[in-house]
């Protein structure tokens, strides 16, 4: 009997141990399969969405990768929009044909957002600003402009009216983001855009399209704006360049904090009215020193996205500027 038990008992571990190891083999099988599934699948998805939702306007070349601007709308001074850190054109579905009515306005989508292409470049405010101005010269956009920056947007506009400050008429900075404090230590180079990494892996198997499946149900936007957006949002290009935005959003800030003032250009600062805290509430009131003609306005019913909580406020900001300049 001892010697049965023996056996019996020297048989469980391994008959155990073949169990685990079938279950681990049927599993890493499995994972296999999806993982090729996704890879498969993610392409067939990007080439029906780029048939679904074509790029309204047009792909201009500047240097060697296209930028996506769109224009509509008629009349003087022109609007150009800035968007957000990791944002697109889609996202001013609300505010871009409400300004039309009364002038000339321009989105567009920073290299590797939206339906343009990467750049090679890093991703800091000043190269955000040098590929706009040459965008808008090669796509025939006449200015002086008037520059809307949403959040981080507000870095590139900052930077743009400094460096080129002939071709900006008013600024209209929409809840832009903070500068950094005035004797920060110097940020650190940003790195030039990077070609692999987990998030970029996973969306190229489709795991981000499928993370961003409850986006299209809460995103107040235009229905074709809220599917293009989420489209554009989930792509490898589009998660790469959000990764390379932020690493490059300390060295963008620092371009930004360096402009110290505007002297008299016109400037409004639209600030939201939720989930305000004083810090964040003094350096919305600090825009306005760089401006010897500012003024401040509060979105009251919007968070941080004020073109997508409270596009209105947004829509009166931006068109009170464009009065003032025609008066």
């Amino acid at each position: 009997m001892r010697n049965q038990n023996n056996v019996k008992e020297g048989r469980t571990p391994t008959r155990r141990g073949r169990g685990c190891m079938t279950w681990l083999g049927g599993s890493l099988a499995v994972f296999l399969i999806l993982l090729l599934a996704g890879w498969i699948y993610e392409p067939m998805a990007e080439a029906a969405d780029a048939k679904a939702y074509p790029p309204p306007g047009q792909m201009v070349d500047v240097g060697g990768y296209r930028l996506h601007i769109n224009c509509t709308g008629s009349g003087s001074p022109t609007v150009v929009i800035e968007s957000g850190w990791g944002d697109s054109s889609a996202a001013w579905g609300w505010v871009q044909p409400e300004v039309a009515k009364t002038t000339r306005v321009c989105t567009y989508d920073r290299a590797g957002m939206g339906w343009s292409e990467a750049s090679p470049q890093p991703r800091t405010a000043r190269e955000y600003a040098n590929e706009l101005h040459t965008l808008l010269a090669k796509a025939n956009v006449p200015g002086p402009y008037v520059l809307v920056g949403h959040s981080m947007g507000g870095f590139t506009v900052l930077v743009y009216a400094y460096d080129y400050p002939a071709e900006v008429s008013g600024l209209v900075l929409i809840d832009a983001q903070a500068l950094p404090a005035a004797g920060a230590a110097a940020p650190k180079p940003a790195p030039k855009p990077g070609k692999t990494s987990l998030p970029v892996l996973m969306a190229r198997i489709g795991v981000m399209r499928v993370l961003a499946g409850p986006l299209g149900s809460i995103l107040n936007l235009p229905a074709w704006d809220k599917q293009a957006y989420k489209a554009l949002t989930v792509t490898p290009r589009s998660t790469q360049a959000l990764l390379d935005e932020g690493r490059g959003m300390s060295e963008g800030g620092a371009q930004a904090r360096a402009v110290t003032t505007l002297g008299a250009l016109p400037l409004i600062v639209l600030s939201r009215g939720k989930d305000q805290d004083a810090n964040w509430a003094a350096s919305q009131a600090g825009f306005l020193q760089l401006s010897t003609d500012s003024q401040q306005f509060f979105a009251d019913q919007s968070g941080h996205r004020i073109m997508i909580d409270q596009p209105e406020a947004a829509v009166a900001a931006i068109l009170k500027m464009v009065e003032r300049l025609r008066k």
